[in-house]
């Protein structure tokens, strides 16, 4: 005897694309903000270089943007692709 099958769009769609319910569009979208954000922060964080190499300017490697903005803005950006990525599919 034949068993009758019966599926729903959505699954079949869900298995057609091979993404599953793992991850969904707002996942991908979150986990490329915090990617963002992390990016920031250490573009931020880079620089620095002195027109003449004998001159030492500690205001500029010791200052408040490398040493304390970048790096909150750094983890920011990592808490960011946390919650992407333990964020649940809202059909489940």
């Amino acid at each position: 005897m034949k068993e009758k099958r019966t599926t729903t769009t959505t699954t079949v769609k869900k298995e057609r694309s091979g993404i599953g319910s793992l991850f969904e569009k707002t996942n991908f979208t979150w986990m490329l903000i915090g990617a963002g954000v992390m990016i920031i922060g250490f573009l931020l964080m880079a620089g620095g270089r002195s027109d003449d190499p004998n001159v030492f300017n500690v205001n500029e490697v010791y200052g408040t943007r490398r040493i304390t903005i970048a790096p909150i803005i750094i983890l920011a950006g990592l808490v960011i692709e946390i919650v992407a990525i333990f964020r649940q599919p809202k059909n489940s």
